[in-house]
Order: structure tokens, then C-alpha cells, then sequence
């Protein structure tokens, strides 16, 4: 049986100052392309549905759009709530939905969800098990030490009754060990939160969400990560949707389809005539979304509105110079009456910018100067 493994949609998500709905809409497309052309039979979606626990009327529209495209298709979806996600929200309508072959575990409630499926091989048990904690899980095991959460994924797989002549297939939201995180969701503290991967030992394959970069704990444990870039950490990613071949017993082949979303994010750096010039612009589509680093160490006027209408899309504007790297402090200055206006003043400007001032500056200055104590006199 063929699935496509998906993650971490994170439905009504801003980039910084940019709803990523269209974004979001056009790569649920192309995932609906996807698993309809690669003839996957089931789509396992393992958490974070939406970006927050009361997502917008949009979000949870387009959410109905994809759900209601995959079900008339016959494709069978499996999806889990995850950290983001609210219980309710997630789970309005689920019942209804089950008759079109669309099941959703949003809440844990002492026992794992499971869905049987068939295909020539036989029986495909698929266990829905959302995003946990040790202090809502410990109350349905009291008599197992629940102290961290491996011992918490412990107790929750092996109340588990498991078929092992059968293939068993889990999806959960959690850090697993391994995994490296890009930044982008919630970090683990230290090993705290992270699951031990033996703990999946009876499982031919566990669909992971939480990470949003796709990697393999094992190849039968595996973060399928986001389908868009959500951060510019994932600048230099590609996205791509996951494909699980479950054979007979003990046979697995896991692939992937690239994922092309309608605006890309890029990080660039350089100085402002650079980044403006009709030599890198062409090089470049301006449409996308850009995180821009600028190098030059003279102020240059209304530079933010200026780039933004070469980069309509730029979502962050930093500076990396010799006065930010620069992380000396401006120190007291003593003897000041010793000191002439232009000393003070050259003094004070290298010591905040890291940097002489040119004597074209200093040209400026002489004349202000004068000007100014020529008044007085």
C-alpha cells in the first residue's frame, strides 16, 4: 500500500509580515496533484495543522478544500493533532468524516487510535497517536514511572496490543532523538523532551511531524518536515512530500516528490548597489520572498522603502557592517576641555561605528563647526 506522509501545514501562518494563505493554498494543490498522480492510496498527516489553536475562517477553509479534494478521490487520510493544534478545532465534523475515509485522533485519552487497512499483503493496522505530555499522560498509567517523556512514549506503545504478524504503521507529533531541529518550531529543552527511537521498535513505520526539515531517524522513523520554507533557517532546504511503499512484512521503500511552492524564500547579503543592480537582478525572481542582509557602512536614506520596491516581498531587512560587528561600547571621555569639538566628535563617532570618518566628512564638519562657533564669537 502507498501513503503520503505530510507534516506540519501550519494552516493561516504569517511570514513576518506576509499571510502565506495563497502559499498555503497553491502547495495543497500540488500535494492533491502529487498523491493523486503518484496513485498513493493514503495521506498520513502527522500534526500541526493549523499555525495557531484558533485558526482563521481561511485556514480552516482551506483545510475543508483539501480534505473534502482527497476524499472524493478515495484517498483515505489519517491525521493527528500537534502542539499548535486546538483539540476541537481539529476534530469539528470528524465523525461525519469517517464516512468519506478521513479519520482524526486530536485528543489522547488513554488508548491510541487505530484504523485497519487492506491491501493484497493483507492487514495494515494504522495507529493515530497525537501530540503528548507526561503530566496529561500520567494519569492514564498510574502505575508506570512516567518521569520524562521517553518513559511517557513507553508506557503509551506498550499498553499498545500489537499484531506483529501484521504491518503497524504510527503517527505521532514528538522529538525524537536524532532529529535536528532547524529553529523553526519549538525547541527542545536540553534531552528533556526528547523520545528515545526504540521505543518505535514494533513499528514498520512511524510518520513523524514536529520537525520541520525532512530527515530520517531510521528508515522506517522519519520527519517528512513542512512543505513550505516557514523560516529563513529553511532558506536552503527543498521541500518535498514523502512517499511509503508498505510491501509485504518487512519490505518498506520510502521516497519523495519535490514540492515547488509559488514563492520561494532566499536569504541574500551584499552591499545596497549591489543587491539593486540590473546585473543581480537578473539573476534573481523578484517575487519571492527575501531576507536581506545589507554590508554597507554608510547610512543610505530610506534604504528599507527603496529595497522594497526592488523586493516587494522582503520579509526582514538586517545589517552586518563594521559598526554592528563592532561590540565595543562608547567609552567616558576625560579631559575634555584638552579637547577640540572635531576631536571629541571623531572620537565619539569611530568608537560607536568602528570606523574613521572620511575626510570628506570631516571637510562637513570643519564647516558646520565653524559656522556654529563663529555665531557665538
Amino acid at each position: 500500500m502507498r501513503f503520503a506522509h505530510i507534516s506540519d501545514l501550519h494552516l493561516g501562518k504569517k511570514l513576518r509580515r506576509f499571510s502565506l494563505i495563497d502559499d498555503q493554498r497553491f502547495i495543497l494543490d500540488r500535494i492533491a496533484d502529487a498523491v493523486e498522480e503518484n496513485r498513493c492510496e493514503g495521506v498520513l498527516i502527522a500534526g500541526d495543522v493549523y499555525d495557531k489553536s484558533a485558526p482563521s475562517a481561511e485556514a480552516m477553509s482551506l483545510l475543508d478544500s483539501f480534505l473534502t479534494r482527497l476524499g472524493a478521490a478515495g484517498v483515505q487520510v489519517f491525521m493527528i493533532s500537534g502542539n499548535h493544534d486546538n483539540v476541537r478545532r481539529v476534530s469539528y465534523g470528524s465523525k461525519l468524516m469517517e464516512l468519506s475515509g478521513i479519520y482524526i485522533a486530536s485528543e489522547f485519552d488513554g488508548t491510541v487510535n487505530k484504523v485497519t487497512c487492506t491491501d493484497r499483503f493483507g492487514d495494515i493496522d494504522i495507529y493515530m497517536l497525537p501530540f503528548i505530555q507526561p503530566s496529561s499522560v500520567r494519569r492514564f498509567f498510574p502505575e508506570s514511572q512516567i518521569e520524562d517523556f521517553t518513559s511517557m512514549m513507553r508506557a503509551v506503545t506498550e499498553s499498545i496490543i500489537l499484531d506483529e504478524s501484521r504491518r503497524n504503521v504510527l503517527i505521532c507529533h514528538q522529538f525524537i532523538t536524532g532529529a535536528v531541529n532547524c529553529g523553526s518550531d519549538t525547541e527542545p529543552v536540553g534531552t528533556l523532551e526528547c523520545i528515545d527511537a526504540d521505543v518505535f521498535d514494533r513499528f514498520d513505520y512511524v510518520a513523524l511531524g514536529h520537525i520541520h526539515s525532512a530527515y530520517s531517524i531510521r528508515k522506517n522513523i522519519r520527519y517528512c518536515g513542512t512543505p513550505l520554507k516557514y523560516s529563513e533557517t529553511e532558506s536552503g532546504q527543498e521541500k518535498t512530500m514523502t512517499i511509503v511503499d508498505l510491501g509485504k512484512k518487512g519490505e518498506l521503500t520510502v521516497s519523495t516528490v519535490p514540492l515547488v511552492p509559488m514563492r520561494d524564500l532566499h536569504c541574500i547579503k551584499g552591499d545596497f548597489r549591489t543587491l539593486v543592480s540590473s546585473d543581480f537582478l537578473s539573476r534573481q525572481n523578484t517575487e519571492d520572498y527575501f531576507s536581506i542582509t545589507l554590508t554597507d557602512d554608510e547610512k543610505i536614506p530610506e534604504v528599507f522603502h527603496r529595497l522594497e520596491n526592488v523586493y516587494p516581498y522582503m520579509i526582514r531587512l538586517d545589517f552586518d557592517n563594521n559598526r554592528t560587528r563592532s561590540l565595543k561600547q562608547v567609552r567616558a571621555v576625560t579631559d575634555t576641555e584638552k579637547k577640540s569639538p572635531m576631536e571629541l566628535f571623531t572620537l565619539l563617532y569611530e568608537q560607536q561605528n568602528n570606523i574613521k570618518l572620511t575626510q570628506e566628512q570631516r571637510r562637513y564638519l570643519d564647516r558646520v563647526m565653524q559656522e556654529i562657533w563663529g555665531e557665538e564669537e
